[in-house]
């Protein structure tokens, strides 16, 4: 008995380590499915110029495609996840992402405006599938890391979605709307991917949930409950407001302010961009290591000065405050989606589908209202408006505290 114990004893930090690389794996294969999916996503938008010459589309209906992936990729999310929570369906995320295959297979060969809105829609009801459980299975294999597994996800959506316009440069504007139909190669690596980790899932998932359990969190009350998400739906709304105005009309701005041409604008919208995947990464494990509120408190706070400056900085100076309020603001976005899910325990999908719908959803009315707002006042006017944004970031001082404090 006793060599028997002994060599058990000596293959636990063995086990330990093991089990410890699966779920970084785990995580890493999210990643980079979540980035499989946004690719997809962005694909999208990017082809519209093609889409409106091929077909002699309107404004209005270039509109209308993305009110549909809009309205399916945002709205369907949380009810997936709420369903989900309840009765989980691991395979829905293979499944949703043949979805995805299919609506891409669809754009590819699309002969009428109608067909082509299909495909968005497809495409939009594969996205809304995945999110909010990815999100979940990124949460179980955390290992207790939620803040790092959390950002880890949302940074394979971000590179997914820079090489998406990238792709769609390069493949697809200069061979015509057939060549789209290379993109499906994209949504099947990410259907084989997902395939393996739902039998994951099934196996492992639920009781490293358990074992894995993290901090001790505190009851909340149902009017603490109330105030808690009220305050992350107007931290979401300053942020993703302020970050649609850069990434849609930052190009714009640029042109219009230092006579640039596009192509110099768009390296600059690319700095950018990096800047935020990088914010994001980032913010993930200093939330772990000092507390969500306190990273909310940094991002929201600390890039006031620099929103304020930008307009009336010279060419170098805004593209440094630009790339200075990327890297802050979005190092929040993992901490906000990890305190929601602690605020609403249990209720991982439906709090993620929340989470990641509402960010579509701000996202694309903001930059709608902000492009009215322009084409009235002037882009430089937007940008100082824009400014004001992150004081709304002192609505954090109602956020309550989650966890218990240590004795």
């Amino acid at each position: 008995m006793s060599l028997t114990s002994t060599n058990a004893h000596t293959a636990s930090p063995n086990q330990d380590t093991d089990a410890q690389q699966l779920l970084v794996s785990i995580v890493g294969a999210v990643a980079i499915s979540h980035g499989c999916n946004d690719f997809l996503q962005s694909m999208l938008p990017s082809i519209y110029p093609m889409l409106k010459d091929s077909y002699s589309l309107s404004y209005a209906q270039i509109g209308l495609i993305t009110l549909v992936f809009q309205i399916t990729a945002s709205l369907l999310q949380p009810w997936i996840g709420m369903y989900t929570d309840k009765h989980p369906k691991p395979l829905l995320l293979p499944g949703g992402m043949v979805v995805s295959l299919v609506g891409v297979g669809l754009l590819a060969m699309a002969s009428s405006f109608g067909l082509i809105l299909l495909a968005a829609a497809l495409i939009g009801v594969g996205s809304a599938t995945f999110h909010p459980e990815a999100s979940r299975v990124a949460r179980m294999a955390s290992g207790g890391r939620y803040g790092t597994a959390q950002s880890t996800f949302q940074v394979g959506g971000y590179i997914g979605t820079a090489i998406g316009p990238l792709a769609a440069a390069l493949l697809i504007i200069p061979h015509g709307q057939m060549s789209v139909a290379w993109m499906m190669l994209v949504a099947l690596l990410a259907v084989v991917i997902l395939s393996v980790i739902s039998r994951w899932t099934v196996k492992h998932g639920h009781a490293n949930m358990k074992k894995k359990g993290g901090a001790v969190l505190r009851q909340l009350s149902r009017k603490e409950v109330w105030q808690a998400l009220g305050v992350v739906g107007i931290l979401m709304l300053a942020k993703f407001t302020y970050i649609s105005s850069i990434s849609t009309y930052y190009s714009f701005y640029l042109m219009q302010r230092f006579n640039l041409t596009l192509e110099h604008a768009q390296y600059y919208l690319f700095s950018f961009l990096a800047a935020v995947a990088i914010g994001t990464f980032v913010g993930g494990p200093i939330g772990d290591r000092i507390g969500r509120k306190a990273v909310v408190w940094i991002s929201f706070l600390g890039v006031i000065p620099f929103a304020l400056l930008m307009p009336h900085a010279n060419l170098m100076w805004t593209v440094i405050l630009t790339i200075c309020i990327g890297l802050v603001l979005s190092s929040a976005f993992a901490a906000l989606v990890v305190y929601a899910q602690e605020v609403v325990p249990g209720r991982t999908g439906m709090v993620s589908g929340i989470m990641f719908g509402t960010m579509f959803g701000i996202g694309g009315i903001a930059a709608a209202a902000l492009g009215k707002f322009a084409d009235t006042w002037g882009i430089t006017l937007v940008y100082n408006a824009c400014g004001f944004l992150p004081l709304l970031g002192f609505a954090t001082l109602l956020m309550p505290e989650t966890r218990l404090k240590k004795q």
